[in-house]
C-alpha cells in the first residue's frame, strides 16, 4: 500500500536500527494519546467543582463526561478511513491540534451549552489519538520492536486513568478548574510540532474523502450514541424503562442497517470483513473484556473510597497509584515474555491473574483502605500488560499493513464499549442490590444478629432497644446511614465478583485463538 511505503519497516526485511526521528515521532503520538485518555479521569474527579462554578443543574452534570465519551466512540472507528485518506502524519497533527483548541474552548466556557459543545469536539478528536498510536506500532516498527512499542503505548493508555485522580484532585485543590483543560495546551502544541516535523510524509488518498458514506456515518453515530446514552440511563431508570428500551432498540436497528451497508458498500467506513480473521475477532473480544475490567476498576475504587471511606480526590488518587507503579515495575518482564512466548498462553496467564486481582477486592469491608487494597492492586497491575500486549498481537500482528488502521480502530473501540457496558452493569448491581442488602441487614439487626451489628459497625449491646421495643427515631436516624454504607460495601463486592467472572471467561476465550509466537 503506497500510503505507508515510507514508514513501514516490517517483516524480515526490516532494518536493524530504527531512526531516532521515528522514536521521537512515536513519542509525540503517545503524548497525544496520553492527554486524551487522561482528560477523561482528570475531569471526572472535579465535576462538582465545575458544576458549582458554571451553575449547572445536578441532573445535567454527567453530560460533561457523556458528551466526551459519545463523540469519542463515534470517532474511533473513523480513524482507519481518515488515516488512509489523510495519512498518519496529517491526521495526527489535525487531531491533536483540534483537541488542544477544544481544550482551550472548555477552559473559556461560560455555561453548560458552551462547555458541552467544546467537550464534544475534545472527545471526537481525542478519540482518534488512541487507535493512531496502536496503528503506528505496526506501521513504524519492525517485528522485533513492536512488543516494546506496544508496551510503551499500552502502559501510557492504562496509566492515564490511574494517575488521573491524583492530577485532577491536585489541580482542583490548588488552583482553578480551568487548568483541568489548560494543562493540555503546552503538550498539545509540542506533540503537534514533533509529529509534523518527524513523522514520514505519506502518499495519502484524499479521494476517499469524497466517497465518505455520510448515511453510513449517521447510522454509526446513532448506533453508538444511543447505546452509550442507554447504558448511562439504564441503572437509574431501570433496564426495562421505556426510554432505555427505545434507546437500545434504536442502537440495535441502526447498527444492523450499518453492518449491512458496510458489507455491501464499495467504500465502507469500517472494514467489517476483518472479523473473518479468527485472531482479530478473538482479540477484539478480549479487548472488550479487558475494557470492562480496566474501566470497572477505575470506577469502583473511587466509588468505594469516596462513599464508604470518605476520601477526597487527591487521597483517592494516591491509593490508586499502586496499580500504576506496579505496571512500571513489571512492564520489562511483560515485554520480554511477549517477544519470546506464545501470545495465547500469555493471554491466558494475564487474564487469570487479572481475574484473581479482581476477586481479591470482593472481600472488602467498611474499614478496607490502602492496606487492604494494596495487594489486589499489585496483582492487577502486574497482569495488565499481559492482558494488553498478547491480545494486541493476536488481533493485529498477522494482518496486512493496509488493514491495520481500520483494525486498530475496531480493536480500541471494543475496549471502550466494554468499559461503557461494564460500568452500566456495575451501576445496575450497586443500585439494584444495595436496597436488597440494606433491608436484609435491617431485619437481621431487628432480630438481634450480632454478626450483622459487627458488619454495620454497631456494638452488640446496641441491639437491645431494637428488639424489646419500638425503635427510637434518633437511633434510627443514626443507624440508617451505617446500614446503607454496609449494604453498599456488599453490593460493590458483588460487582467485583462479576468483573472477575467475566475476566476468567477471557481465559477460556483465549484458548480458541490461533497460536502466535513472539519469535520471528
Amino acid at each position: 500500500m503506497p500510503a505507508f511505503s515510507e514508514s513501514l519497516p516490517s517483516g524480515d526485511s526490516a532494518p536493524d536500527r530504527v531512526p531516532a526521528r521515528i522514536w521521537i515521532g512515536f513519542g509525540a503520538l503517545c503524548l497525544g494519546m496520553f492527554m486524551a485518555v487522561l482528560d477523561i479521569q482528570v475531569v471526572a474527579t472535579s465535576l462538582p467543582t465545575i458544576r458549582t462554578a458554571l451553575a449547572i443543574p445536578a441532573d445535567m452534570m454527567s453530560w460533561i463526561q457523556t458528551a466526551y465519551l459519545i463523540a469519542e466512540v463515534i470517532a474511533i472507528p473513523l480513524t482507519g478511513l481518515l488515516t488512509r485518506a489523510l495519512g498518519m502524519r496529517v491526521l495526527f497533527a489535525l487531531a491533536v491540534g483540534a483537541f488542544t483548541l477544544a481544550s482551550i474552548g472548555c477552559a473559556a466556557s461560560m455555561g453548560f451549552a458552551s462547555l458541552v459543545t467544546a467537550r464534544v469536539a475534545q472527545g471526537f478528536f481525542g478519540g482518534m489519538l488512541v487507535p493512531l498510536v496502536f496503528s503506528a506500532v505496526f506501521l513504524l516498527f519492525p517485528f522485533r520492536l513492536q512488543g516494546f512499542a506496544t508496551t510503551i503505548a499500552g502502559l501510557l493508555a492504562v496509566l492515564a486513568p490511574t494517575v488521573g485522580p491524583v492530577v485532577g484532585g491536585w489541580i482542583t485543590q490548588t488552583t482553578s478548574w480551568h487548568w483541568l483543560f489548560l494543562i493540555n495546551v503546552a503538550p498539545g502544541i509540542l506533540a503537534c510540532a514533533l509529529g509534523l516535523a518527524l513523522l514520514a510524509r505519506e502518499a495519502a488518498d484524499r479521494a476517499l474523502l469524497r466517497t465518505l458514506d455520510i448515511a453510513g456515518l449517521a447510522l454509526l453515530a446513532i448506533c453508538l450514541a444511543s447505546l452509550q446514552i442507554g447504558l448511562k440511563e439504564a441503572p437509574q431508570r431501570g433496564w426495562l424503562a421505556a426510554p432505555v428500551l427505545a434507546l437500545l432498540a434504536a442502537s440495535v436497528l441502526a447498527g444492523a442497517v450499518f453492518v449491512r451497508r458496510m458489507l455491501v458498500g464499495t467504500t465502507p467506513i469500517i472494514q467489517l470483513r476483518t472479523f473473518r480473521d479468527r485472531g482479530f475477532a478473538i482479540g477484539c473480544a478480549l479487548s472488550f473484556i479487558l475494557g470492562m475490567g480496566l474501566y470497572g476498576t477505575v470506577y469502583l475504587m473511587p466509588v468505594f473510597l469516596a462513599f464508604v471511606r470518605g476520601h477526597g480526590p487527591l487521597a483517592i488518587g494516591m491509593v490508586m497509584l499502586v496499580t500504576g507503579v506496579t505496571q512500571f515495575v513489571t512492564s520489562p518482564a511483560a515485554v520480554a515474555l511477549e517477544r519470546r512466548s506464545d501470545a495465547r498462553l500469555l493471554t491466558i496467564l494475564g487474564f487469570a491473574l487479572f481475574g484473581v486481582g479482581l476477586a481479591m477486592s470482593a472481600f472488602s469491608t467498611r474499614e478496607t483502605d490502602y492496606d487492604g487494597m494494596f495487594w489486589p492492586q499489585v496483582v492487577r497491575g502486574g497482569a495488565i500488560m499481559l492482558c494488553l500486549l498478547p491480545p494486541t498481537r493476536l488481533a493485529l500482528g498477522a494482518l496486512p499493513p493496509e488493514a491495520v488502521p481500520d483494525a486498530s480502530g475496531l480493536f480500541n473501540l471494543m475496549r471502550n464499549l466494554g468499559g461503557a457496558i461494564g460500568i452500566a452493569l456495575i451501576d445496575t448491581v450497586i443500585f439494584g442490590r444495595s436496597p436488597v442488602h440494606a433491608e436484609a441487614l435491617k431485619q437481621r439487626l431487628l432480630a438481634g444478629d450480632t454478626a450483622a451489628a459487627d458488619l454495620v459497625g454497631l456494638p452488640a449491646d446496641a441491639l437491645h432497644g431494637a428488639v424489646t421495643g419500638p425503635l427510637d427515631p434518633a437511633i434510627e436516624a443514626f443507624v440508617r446511614p451505617l446500614i446503607e454504607k454496609a449494604a453498599m460495601v456488599q453490593s460493590i463486592n458483588e460487582a467485583w465478583l462479576m468483573l472477575a467472572c467475566c475476566t476468567f471467561a477471557g481465559c477460556a476465550l483465549a484458548l480458541l485463538a490461533p497460536a502466535r509466537s513472539g519469535r520471528r
